[in-house]
C-alpha cells in the first residue's frame, strides 16, 4: 500500500474538488482553514458574533454543533442573521447520536459532519463475539439509519464529512476491528460505501485522535485504501488532532500531527483543535499551511530516487539502534531520546540549571562529536559507538534527508544512534518563535513518529532556555518522554457543560507538579471515555453543573457539583497512589 508518491519528494495527493458552500476543498484549491464555534446553538446572537469574529481572522468555513433537532433548527436562524449582515462565510453542522438532528440541520447548512461510531451506534465498551452475518445484519441497519441524510444531502448539494474520531469508535467496529487504525477507516468506509451506492460523492474524509501517531497512521491508511479503490475515491482530507490542549502544548500537539501529514502531501482542508478562544486556531492553521513549500523544498530533484525503507508507514515502530555511550550518556538502545544543545547554548544555561532539574541538556553537540554524512552520497559504515546526524550542506529538507539517512543505514546493516536536527543551520537571532515551534515541531515530530531519532537537536528557536524546553515539549506531545502531568484538553463547543479555558487553569494549578500522570479534561460524553482511554483520569462534564470522574475509561463517580468537582479529582489520584505534594517552590 502507497500513501504518498515518494516519502523523500514533496507531492500534494491529487483529490477532487468537493464544494462547501462556494468554498473549494481539494482539486486545484489552496488548502482551507476552518474552526468551530464554542456558543451555545441556541444562542443566535453569540453564534453571530463569533462567527464574525472567525471571518475577522481569516477562517474560511465555520463549524457549528448541532446536538439536538432544535439545535439544529436553529441553524437557520443563525444563517440568516449572518446573510442579513452581507456574510456568506459557509457553515458546517456537527452532528452525534442524532439522525434526525442531521435531518434537520441538512435543511440551512453547507456541510454536514457526522461521526461513523456514534450516529447509529451506542458505544458501552461491551465485548461481543460477531459472526461474518451477524455483522453484515449490524451494516445493515446502520445503512438504513444513514440512507436518509446520503439522499437529503445529495437533494441539496451539500457536502459532508465522514469524520471518525478515535475516542468513539463503536462497540461494533472495536469488537471486530480493535481500537487500531484500521478500526478507524473502516468505520468510515461502511458509510462511504452507502454514499457511492446513492451516487453520492460530495464526500470529505477525517480521522483525528489525540495521540498524533494513532493520527498520522490513521490518515496514512485512509489515503492508501481510498487508493485501492480506484481513482473515483479521490476524496479531499480534512486533518486535525482533535484535543490537542492549549498554549505551547496544543500547538505542539497540532504541529506534529499535522504538519507531517502535510508534508507527506495529504491534506485539503485543516481545523487545529485549541482549548482557546476559537480565533486563535486560525494564525496556526497559516503557519502550518505557510510552512509546507519551505520544509518540503528540496535542492536536488528526488522524484526518482530510490533507496528502499525498512519504516512501517502505518505502525509506529522505533528503529532499533545499538546503545552508544559517548561523553557519559547513553544514546539508542534502550535509552530515551535525548535532548542536545551546543556548546554555546550550555555555556548560557549551565549556571541556571538546577540539580536534579528534568529539563536539561542531556548532550552537548561538539563532544557528542556525530558523523555527518549527507545521505544523498555513498558514504562509508560508521564505526560502532558513534551516533550519526545529516551534514548542515545536505540539498534535500530534514524530513527527507533523515528518512534516506535512516535507509541508508538499515540497508548496510548499521545500528548506530541518529541524532536529529530541525533545520541545517542555526535560525536568525530575529525569528518568530511560533513559527519557529511549529516549524520544529514539523520537522522532529514527522521523524520521531516515523520511528526515527535517538536524540534531537533544536537549531530554529534562537534563545537557549526556549530550545531546551522546546525539544522536551516535542518528545512529550509526540509521546516519546514523560517529564511533567499531560493534559488531554478537548477545545470547547456548544455541547461543553462547563468553561473548558477556566477549568481547565483550575485543573492545571493543581495538578501540573505531577509527572507522568495524564488527565484528560472533556466539556461533554461524545469523545470522553474512548479519547480517555490511555489517560489515567478524566473530568469529563456529565450535565450543566455537574462532573463524572473517569479511571481509565471507566467512570467512578458521577454528578459531582462543579465547584467539588477540581477537590475530588485530586483526591481520585490520591486514592490511586498517583498523587505527590508539590515541592515549596512549586507550591
Amino acid at each position: 500500500m502507497k500513501y504518498c508518491d515518494n516519502p523523500f519528494q514533496y507531492r500534494r495527493r491529487r483529490s477532487r474538488g468537493v464544494n462547501v458552500g462556494g468554498v473549494c476543498i481539494g482539486g486545484a484549491s489552496p488548502i482551507v482553514v476552518q474552526s468551530m464555534l464554542t456558543s451555545d446553538t441556541m444562542d443566535t446572537e453569540a453564534c453571530v458574533r463569533q462567527t464574525l469574529a472567525l471571518v475577522d481572522v481569516g477562517c474560511q468555513i465555520v463549524r457549528i454543533t448541532a446536538p439536538t433537532k432544535n439545535d439544529a433548527a436553529n441553524l437557520r436562524s443563525i444563517r440568516d442573521a449572518l446573510h442579513s449582515r452581507g456574510v456568506n462565510v459557509p457553515l458546517v453542522a456537527d452532528i452525534h447520536f442524532k439522525p434526525d438532528a442531521a435531518m434537520e440541520a441538512a435543511k440551512w447548512v453547507d456541510k454536514v459532519r457526522v461521526n461513523p461510531g456514534n450516529f447509529a451506534d451506542k458505544k458501552k465498551f461491551q465485548v461481543k463475539e460477531y459472526t461474518p452475518e451477524g455483522y453484515e445484519a449490524e451494516v445493515r441497519r446502520t445503512e438504513e439509519a444513514f440512507a436518509p441524510l446520503v439522499l437529503a444531502c445529495k437533494e441539496r448539494g451539500i457536502a459532508m464529512r465522514i469524520g471518525t474520531n478515535h475516542g468513539s469508535l463503536s462497540d461494533r467496529i472495536l469488537n471486530y476491528h480493535g481500537d487500531t487504525p484500521l478500526g478507524m477507516v473502516e468505520s468510515a468506509m461502511e458509510f462511504a460505501r452507502v454514499a457511492r451506492k446513492h451516487d453520492y460523492h460530495g464526500l470529505i474524509f477525517s480521522m483525528k485522535a489525540s495521540n498524533p501517531k494513532v493520527m498520522i497512521e490513521a490518515y496514512r491508511l485512509l489515503v492508501a485504501k481510498l487508493a485501492e479503490g480506484g481513482p473515483d475515491w479521490n476524496y479531499p482530507i480534512h486533518l486535525g488532532v482533535t484535543e490537542a490542549g492549549e498554549g505551547e502544548d496544543g500547538r505542539i500537539k497540532s504541529a506534529i500531527g499535522i504538519g507531517a501529514l502535510l508534508h507527506d502531501g495529504i491534506g485539503d482542508t485543516i481545523r487545529v483543535s485549541l482549548t482557546e478562544d476559537s480565533p486563535n486556531e486560525i494564525p496556526v492553521c497559516r503557519m502550518l499551511v505557510e510552512q509546507v513549500a519551505e520544509l518540503s523544498r528540496n535542492g536536488v530533484d528526488l522524484s526518482n530516487f530510490d533507496v528502499a525503507e525498512a519504516r512501517d508507514p502505518f505502525s509506529y515502530a522505533r528503529r532499533e539502534a545499538d546503545r552508544a555511550e559517548i561523553d557519559g550518556v547513553g544514546f539508542g538502545g534502550e535509552d530515551t531520546i535525548r535532548v542536545v544543545v551546543s556548546q554555546a547554548a550550555w555555556n548560557q544555561l549551565a549556571g541556571r540549571i538546577k540539580p536534579g532539574a528534568d529539563v536539561r541538556p542531556e548532550g552537548i553537540y561538539e563532544r557528542i562529536a556525530p558523523a555527518e554524512v549527507d545521505p544523498l552520497e555513498e558514504f562509508p559504515r560508521p564505526e560502532n559507538g558513534r551516533i550519526v546526524t545529516v551534514a548542515d550542506s545536505c540539498k534535500v529538507n530534514p524530513i527527507a534527508a533523515f528518512r534516506i539517512l535512516a535507509a541508508r543505514l538499515n540497508a548496510m546493516g548499521a545500528r548506530n544512534p541518529i541524532l536529529l536536527k530541525d533545520a541545517f543551520g542555526p535560525a536568525p537571532s530575529n525569528a518568530d518563535p511560533q513559527r519557529a515551534l511549529v516549524a520544529s515541531a514539523t520537522v522532529l515530530g514527522a521523524l520521531i513518529c516515523d520511528g526515527i531519532g535517538d536524540a534531537i537537536f533544536i537549531r530554529r528557536e534562537p534563545g537557549a532556555g526556549a530550545a531546551l524546553r522546546l525539544g522536551f515539549n516535542i518528545l512529550q506531545a509526540a509521546g516519546s518522554r514523560s517529564f511533567k502531568t499531560d493534559y488531554v484538553a478537548c477545545p470547547s463547543c456548544g455541547r461543553t457543560l462547563f468553561d473548558l479555558q477556566i477549568v481547565t487553569a483550575r485543573i492545571k494549578a493543581r495538578t501540573a507538579h505531577l509527572k507522568g500522570v495524564k488527565i484528560a479534561i472533556m466539556g461533554c460524553i461524545v469523545n470522553g471515555p474512548g479519547e480517555m482511554a490511555d489517560a489515567d483520569f478524566g473530568y469529563v462534564g456529565g450535565a450543566p453543573g455537574k462532573i463524572n470522574l473517569y479511571v481509565g475509561k471507566t467512570a467512578v463517580k458521577f454528578n459531582i457539583p462543579e465547584a467539588e468537582a477540581v477537590d475530588r479529582l485530586v483526591d481520585l489520584i490520591r486514592e490511586h497512589g498517583k498523587w505527590q505534594d508539590p515541592a515549596p517552590t512549586e507550591a
